[in-house]
C-alpha cells in the first residue's frame, strides 16, 4: 500500500481489531504470473497469532496454494466520502477508509478433525457472544462438507494497517471527518470507530 506516514499503523491491536470486527477478507495469490483473489472469512487465533480459513477444493485459487507460499489478505473496515462541506478550512474532497493488509506463509490443514475444529472454531466465533447457531462436533453435514473444503493457516510475516482518517487535518476537522465516518457507516459500526480512534 503507499503509505504517507500519517495514515498508516503497526498498531497491532488496532489491526486485529479490523480483522476482528470485519473477518471477511480478500485472500490475493499469485500462479505462473496469474493473480487469484477470493473472499473468505478469516478468524485471527490469539493463541498461535495466525490466520484460519478454508476454501473450496473446487476453487482454481487452491493450486496458489501451498506449503510456505506467501499470500496477502485484506480486510476491509469502514470508509466514506468526506466532503469538502464538512471541514471549518479550505479542502479538497477525498476518501477516508480503514484498510488492513497481512502477508504471511500458508499452511495447509490435511487432518479432517483439525479441519473440523477449525470450521466449530469459525462458527463460534462468527455467532458471537449470543449465538442463536452452535455447530456440533457430531453435525453429519460437516462431516460430509469437511472433505470438500482445504482449511489453512497463515502465519503473518507482515503486519500494514492504513486508516486515512483526516490525521492531517486540524483536530476540528478529524472530528468532523469522524462524525462523518460514523453516520455513512451506520450504528453498528459507531463502537469499531471509536475503538479505533481511542486505541
Amino acid at each position: 500500500m503507499y503509505p504517507p506516514p500519517h495514515h498508516q499503523t503497526d498498531d497491532r491491536q488496532k489491526i486485529i481489531a479490523v480483522i476482528e470486527h470485519y473477518p471477511l477478507g480478500m485472500l490475493v495469490t499469485a500462479r505462473q504470473n496469474r493473480p487469484y483473489t477470493t473472499h473468505l472469512p478469516f478468524i485471527y487465533n490469539k493463541e498461535t497469532g495466525k490466520l484460519v480459513a478454508h476454501i473450496d477444493k473446487n476453487n482454481p485459487q487452491l493450486e496458489s496454494l501451498t506449503n510456505n507460499s506467501e499470500v496477502t489478505v485484506i480486510f476491509k473496515g469502514p470508509d466514506c466520502y468526506i466532503s469538502p462541506s464538512i471541514y471549518t478550512t479550505e479542502q479538497l474532497p477525498t476518501w477516508n477508509y480503514i484498510i488492513v493488509h497481512v502477508t504471511g506463509t500458508v499452511t495447509l490443514i490435511d487432518d479432517v478433525t483439525v479441519a473440523k475444529e477449525s470450521m466449530l472454531a469459525m462458527t463460534s466465533f462468527l455467532e458471537g457472544p449470543d449465538p442463536a447457531y452452535e455447530l456440533k462436533h457430531d453435525n453429519p453435514s460437516m462431516d460430509r462438507l469437511v472433505h470438500y473444503i482445504q482449511a489453512f493457516t497463515i502465519t503473518p510475516t507482515h503486519w500494514e494497517g492504513k486508516f486515512k482518517l483526516s490525521q492531517d487535518k486540524n483536530p476540528t476537522d478529524y472530528e468532523r471527518a469522524k462524525e462523518a465516518l460514523i453516520r455513512k457507516s451506520g450504528a453498528s459500526a459507531t463502537g469499531f470507530i471509536n475503538t479505533i480512534y481511542d486505541l
